[in-house]
């Protein structure tokens, strides 16, 4: 069986810390990173568009989805499910392609499970609490026990930073951005000296 060479770089954060953001700056740098559309139940937020930020299906697709097996992780969240369509993580995969991901904890300790040696998990801190709570509220999008929920949430899941490979503090966006853009150039090159090597 060939050796699976691409590299899934998953990205994980809170609402609020600027996640969706740097991903979109990502691929607007034309780096060669293929975006993997995660699918969700949930309502198109303003300016969100379907099959460019997020699959937006019902209720019923997705759970036919679940029952032909056909995301790679999925997970309920505030009522509403998200989840990572298999299909396209495998094909990028078998051409070695380098895979851009956002999504929760739960769902990148699932792909580092299934792809330990392809997965690099990359963790966008805020600054602090506060001005995660701040984020949110400039959000306008979300009541305030909505917001206390997703604090709630955030605390837990930093808990997480540590089994992470990378964790980046978004305190100031462009600094954050050149972070971020650094590790992702330097894990593709790396991934470009493994394969030349194993073909010469």
């Amino acid at each position: 069986m060939k050796s699976l060479k691409g590299k899934l770089f998953v990205i994980s954060a809170r609402s609020g810390s600027g996640k969706t953001t740097l991903c979109k700056r990502l691929l607007e740098d034309n780096l060669g990173l293929a975006h993997s559309i995660s699918m969700t139940t949930r309502l198109p937020r303003p300016g969100e568009k379907g099959s460019v930020d997020y699959y937006f299906v019902s209720r019923r697709y997705f759970c036919q989805m679940i029952k032909k097996r056909a995301f790679l992780e999925y997970e309920d969240n505030f009522g509403y499910f998200y989840g990572t369509p298999k299909r396209f993580i495998k094909d990028k995969l078998k051409e070695d392609a380098p895979v851009l991901l956002s999504i929760d904890v739960k769902g990148a300790m699932k792909i580092k499970k299934i792809y330990p040696k392809n997965s690099i998990l990359i963790f966008i801190l805020p600054p602090s609490i506060d001005s995660l709570r701040k984020r949110l509220s400039q959000r306008m999008s979300e009541g305030q026990s909505s917001i206390s929920k997703r604090l709630g949430i955030a605390r837990r899941e930093m808990a997480y930073k540590d089994r992470y490979d990378y964790r980046i503090v978004n305190d100031q966006l462009e600094r954050a951005y050149r972070k971020l853009k650094k590790i992702i150039v330097s894990e593709m090159n790396n991934q470009k000296e493994g394969i030349w090597r194993m073909y010469r």
